[in-house]
């Protein structure tokens, strides 16, 4: 089939190159023409694993197209995906501006039949919204009818996540429309959910909502277990055991980030609030994780007098390892805070420095490798969990720093392993371990 994406994000390219490969024809439409011309050499504006290879592929099989053209990407399309931004407006309602903008751009560029489908995370009755900005401003006589696609794609991961996805939700309440969604997603065979409109944008929301409340309850689990002495890894794998549980989303470490939780769970607070209802569970949710963002800084403010003139290594700064995305990363809050109370920081990511550095302070000194920012510093703070951070020997703490002393914000290592070495090391729900001197047999 001819599909048109408005929208070249995370859910938006994704989703575009991902449906080209399983051989519909795609154009992929966004309004930023330096960035349209870098996606037609094969080049992703965002750091995704694999997403590369597949636009290049794609891209030379004549099935993926990128334009900043309406007109040209509508042209004959069998269906037109929504997938652009929902920013948080201040009170965590989502702002539906650029929703609302691409629906008109639809009615006034759409010349025969088509389904819209929004892939973006909209609010409960937008997709209502968007049927009737299209409809109040047509201009050619044609019949479009509008579907409910969430994605739930995690960023890192997402074309993993395409191909191999628990379910797809389609919210219809035209059933030919929802048919041809279906028939769309077909090749993918994944299992398909069909409801109305209403119901599959409560199901995104309802879903974020739930994974983070995991988050927030393991961390809070995490506080207590340091607080008496037990292993929040062991409590987590106990309790993952129960399959009423599951054994996903119960990480403890320094809060959830990025572009969907924080967003969506206020978004969805904001939603409830609208139909006269306090969600007062998800507000706990969001409380806790706002405190857990500063964990870090209260373990190191209880070990340290003052941190003021001290070179810290930051490894890690992207809200989740194997992406570039900054969105509500702890590490901003962490090392605000830092350069408050007068240290020094050095900081590592292996794809998120670009970004860093326009949200960051430009007081930071960032380098390109873990080793770099370890050497000669007073301390070190992880806090994103990277296979480069994980693999890193744990011998080398001691060679290049000051003194080994490390805070781990996402439990990286062992603490069988880290108790084979001369550091001193602080994690998240587990019992701190105290530098010692290793005895090497001779």
């Amino acid at each position: 089939m001819k599909i048109a994406v408005v929208g070249t994000g995370y859910v938006g390219l994704v989703t575009g190159v991902c449906l080209a490969d399983i051989g519909h024809k795609v154009q992929c439409i966004d309004i930023d023409s330096e960035k349209v011309e870098k996606m037609r050499l094969g080049f992703s504006p965002i750091y995704e694993p694999g997403l590369e290879e597949l636009m290049v592929k794609n891209i030379a099989e004549k099935r993926l197209f990128f334009t900043t053209n309406h007109k040209e990407g509508f042209m004959d399309a069998d269906a037109i995906y929504i997938a652009v931004g929902t920013p948080e407006n201040d009170d965590g309602s989502a702002n539906l501006l650029y929703v609302e903008r691409v629906a008109k751009d639809i009615a006034e560029n759409v010349n025969s039949d088509v389904v819209v489908v929004t892939k973006s995370t909209v609010p409960v009755g937008t997709n209502d919204r968007i049927n009737e900005i299209i409809q109040n401003n047509l201009v050619n006589n044609v019949t479009i009818h509008v579907v409910s696609n969430p994605e739930f794609l995690r960023e890192g991961s997402a074309i993993f996540d395409t191909f191999n996805g628990d379910r797809i939700v389609i919210g219809a309440d035209h059933e030919p429309a929802g048919k041809l969604i279906e028939e769309i997603n077909k090749p993918f065979d994944i299992s398909v959910f069909k409801t109305d409109l209403r119901s599959a944008e409560m199901i995104k929301y309802a879903s974020n909502a739930f994974l983070a409340t995991k988050i927030s309850f393991i961390n809070e689990i995490s506080n207590i277990c340091e607080r008496i002495g037990a292993n929040v890894e062991d409590v987590a794998l106990g309790m993952g055991q129960d399959s009423r549980i599951g054994n996903q989303f119960l990480n403890a470490g320094i809060g959830y980030g990025g572009s969907c939780f924080p967003k969506d769970t206020k978004a969805l607070i904001q939603i409830s609030g609208n139909a006269g209802y306090e969600f007062e569970l998800l507000k706990g949710v969001v409380h806790v994780n706002q405190n857990q963002q500063n964990l870090l800084l209260y373990k190191l403010n209880q070990r340290f007098d003052s941190i003021a003139g001290m070179k810290i290594a930051v490894l890690g700064l992207a809200f989740k390892p194997n992406t570039d995305d900054m969105r509500e990363a702890p590490s901003i809050v962490v090392t605000k805070r830092l350069i408050e109370q007068g240290a020094e920081l050095i900081a590592y990511d292996p794809a998120a420095i670009e970004n860093a550095k326009k949200l960051l302070s430009s007081e930071i000194i960032y380098v390109n490798s873990v080793e770099d920012a370890l050497k000669g510093s007073d301390l070190a703070l992880i806090l994103t969990e990277w296979s480069k951070i994980k693999e890193f020997p744990l011998e080398n703490y001691k060679k290049l720093m000051k003194e080994a002393i490390v805070f781990d914000g996402r439990n990286c290592y062992e603490l069988s392993n880290v108790k084979e070495h001369e550091i001193e090391y602080y994690s998240i729900g587990r019992p701190n371990v105290k530098k010692q001197k290793v005895l090497v047999e001779k």
